[in-house]
């Protein structure tokens, strides 16, 4: 049964608990000295320029030789896919503060338009390495391999007419030509679709102006053509683009072709509901992402050559100012370059690699026996996910359980998740699932997940009011002896098993009843009422979570100032929240040494003398996406305090989404996260960029003899060692 949010009385929005979080003034003294007053804003580093950073850093991924060459052009990809989100999210939202006439500022005093402006300036120097690297490196690198890419220009006699046929057979069939004149208004492009704009002239009527004519091309054609294999080795490929730019005339019989360009147009796609007003959820959504390929056009990506007149056609029509238009030399959208993973040249990937399972609970059938007696974490993807999965599984067969309660905000296609939990209600078990509807990019699937888990008799919550249920649990109850004892997985992932063996992130399965207790009363805050549950080991968002963050930060400023040992080491996706990072700069200026390892935005600026000299800030880009979220605080009242869970250091995060973090108790446990995660991280030398606090990220510096160090080779060795070990 789905539970509906009903306009007469809408579930009510979560309330953060009493009080504030500490803030720079609650450290009355430190070293005998009044607080230090608020940084100013230059201490900030810009939100939107900070993640143009990080995917330059992906950038980079594709330009170092070091990595296979297929694996490069997937990071070169993969810079592609992120600067569409990007505009989609980003800068749509930027522009529509113009727009609208907001004057706030950022963090760092840059308001609306010259953020625009900046990021501009960034994202075409972004764009144009991004094109040398494909024209000038991997280009010539895969020709060398054996892979050639070739133009209409370069194509043989035998192969031109190949294309040819290719195009009549396979593309001119699902062509659908659209005119521009005063009887064919300018059509509705769908976001990010590619079309082609075609210049005609009429040889009948030579002196009338040019006409004008776009050729969207459907999805379903393949991006990336392989001509007919012919003699030789080599596999030659045309891009989509060239071939119908080379054969467009056929489309209009009688006109001449004078000019083709490929050109692709990205739209808001950020989601604009508000849930107090809304009957029923799951219809909203639905509704607003058949509105979403209608957003506003922000910006234009189009092949460089195309004139003046064309140009202005376009830009009117779509209401975008230069300033939102790129020009590229090659082929539109890299992120298509992606199907080149699927050729079969292993001596050009990665080495294979297999999460092992090699886990106390590698033996399913005894999970609940072993986990009676023991806590395990699990290190995603060295670790196999197979033990998450078995966890749910077993749970939906073993007759002794009687309810599972689970979180799903992202999870893969054919989920074992989903399948495990309708198994588990057909089985009479009572099932209670949390989908959260608003995952990014993901509502569709979702709502899909949603109404198969409803249909098998799951009882199915589309998350609160206000708040995205962003936080990865699952509780199972089960009946032993008189009563009733909970098994519990806490991660930093989604449950995703494709996404778990590409990215990095921790497991935690335990029976500890205070975090049980405390799972079951989030579970009935998230299904029911509840203005302001109390928790008492775990760290929940938008309840305790932000608050006791603080709280552990200035009990390490504190513990500074009065000469005890303090440190923070923390790692995670994505550091912006201001009070976070004014709280980090009293304690660096308390003594605190603070090791930060950010994957991707950091708004804190490290290394400044009398601010934050004691911060070390770094980012690890590798193989493997570095998602996992843990947390180290040394000196807080003997034992150090050490978390993980699914939240980052962002305001949307403490406030706007229900997250958890969780303890870490189990001495073995501890010694790991401390003794290996955290170690091993700070040793890298070969992935890591070490943040400057002039914003630039520069591969951390070591000796001459020091050895290369990559954190994730460490990890992939380790756990080879592990399955020998159990073999």
């Amino acid at each position: 049964m789905v539970k509906r949010l009903h306009k007469p009385s809408p579930r009510p929005r979560f309330v953060p608990a009493a009080g504030r979080a500490p803030l720079l003034e609650d450290v009355l003294a430190l070293n005998g000295r009044p607080a230090s007053p608020p940084p100013p804003k230059f201490a900030y580093f810009n939100r939107e320029l900070s993640w143009l950073a990080f995917n330059r850093r992906v950038l980079e991924q594709a330009q170092d030789p070091r990595h296979p060459l297929l694996e490069r052009v997937k990071f070169l990809a993969i810079v592609s896919s992120n600067l569409d989100e990007f505009f989609e999210i980003r800068v749509a939202g930027l522009i529509q503060q113009v727009d609208s006439g907001v004057t706030e500022s950022s963090l760092d005093g840059l308001g609306a338009r010259e953020q625009l402006r900046r990021i501009h300036l960034v994202v075409a120097s972004l764009v144009e390495d991004q094109y040398r690297c494909w024209n000038q490196q991997l280009v010539p690198a895969l020709a060398r391999e054996d892979i050639v890419f070739k133009t209409a220009r370069e194509l043989s006699a035998a192969e031109l007419g190949w294309v040819r046929t290719y195009f009549q057979e396979q593309i001119f069939p699902v062509l659908t030509p659209l005119a521009l004149d005063q009887a064919h208004p300018f059509p509705q492009l769908s976001n990010k679709t590619l079309n082609i704009v075609v210049s005609l002239d009429n040889p009948l009527t030579p002196e009338v102006e040019k006409l004008v004519a776009i050729l969207p091309v459907p999805r379903v054609l393949p991006r990336l053509v392989r001509i007919d294999p012919g003699p030789g080795s080599a596999q030659r490929y045309i891009f989509l683009t060239d071939i119908i730019k080379l054969c467009a005339d056929a489309v209009f019989p009688g006109y001449r072709l004078t000019a083709a360009h490929a050109f692709r147009v990205t739209r808001n796609s950020d989601l604009y509901i508000d849930e107090e007003e809304v009957e029923n959820l799951l219809k909203k959504i639905e509704e607003e992402l058949r509105n979403l390929r209608r957003g506003s056009a922000v910006r234009l990506e189009i092949e460089e050559g195309v004139d003046d007149t064309i140009f202005g056609v376009l830009c009117d029509n779509l209401s975008l100012s230069q300033e939102y238009v790129f020009r590229f030399k090659g082929p539109l959208n890299l992120l298509r370059l992606m199907s080149l993973a699927e050729i079969d040249r292993p001596d050009l990937k990665y080495p294979p690699f297999t999460p092992v399972n090699a886990s106390p609970l590698r033996h399913p059938e005894l999970v609940f026996e072993t986990l009676r007696t023991q806590d395990v974490l699990l290190h995603h993807p060295y670790d196999a996910f197979t033990p998450v999965v078995d966890f749910v599984e077993h749970a939906a067969r073993d007759p002794q359980v009687f309810a599972i309660k689970q979180t799903l905000y992202r999870t893969s296609g054919d989920s074992p998740i989903v399948r495990a939990l309708i198994e588990a209600s057909r089985n009479g078990k009572q099932v209670t699932a949390l989908v959260e509807l608003k995952a990014r990019f993901d509502e569709a699937n979702n709502i899909q997940w949603a109404r198969q888990l409803e249909e098998a008799g799951v009882h199915v919550v589309y998350g609160l009011v206000g708040h995205k249920t962003h936080c990865k649990l699952c509780l199972v109850v089960r009946h032993e002896g008189k009563g009733m004892r909970h098994y519990a997985h806490l991660g930093t992932g989604n449950y995703n098993p494709r996404t778990a063996r590409l990215y990095t992130d921790l497991s935690y399965f335990t029976t500890r009843e205070a975090i049980t207790t405390d799972m079951a009363l989030l579970f009935n805050s998230l299904t029911g009422f509840s203005l302001n549950p109390s928790f008492s080991h775990l760290l929940v968002a938008p309840f305790n979570l932000h608050q006791r963050l603080q709280e552990l930060i200035l009990g390490e400023a504190e513990r500074a100032a009065a000469g005890k040992p303090a440190r923070i080491l923390a790692k995670m996706n994505s550091l912006v929240d201001k009070t976070t990072m004014d709280n980090l700069y009293a304690a660096s200026q308390a003594g605190v040494q603070i090791d930060l390892i950010v994957r991707g935005i950091c708004c804190l600026v490290p290394g400044v003398k009398g601010l934050s000299e004691n911060i070390r800030v770094r980012s690890l880009v590798g193989r493997f996406l570095e998602h996992a979220r843990a947390f180290y605080f040394e000196n807080h009242g003997g034992e150090p305090v050490i978390l993980a869970g699914s939240a980052d250091w962002m305001a949307r995060n403490f406030f706007r989404r229900v997250e958890v973090l969780f303890p870490i108790e189990d001495p073995v446990l501890r010694r790991w996260i401390t003794g290996e995660l955290f170690t091993m991280e700070l040793q890298d030398n070969v992935n890591a960029r070490v943040l400057h606090a002039n914003g630039a990220y520069l591969p951390r510096t070591h000796g001459a003899d020091e050895p290369a160090f990559s954190v994730q080779d460490y990890f992939t060795a380790s756990a080879a060692e592990r399955a020998r070990a159990v073999d």
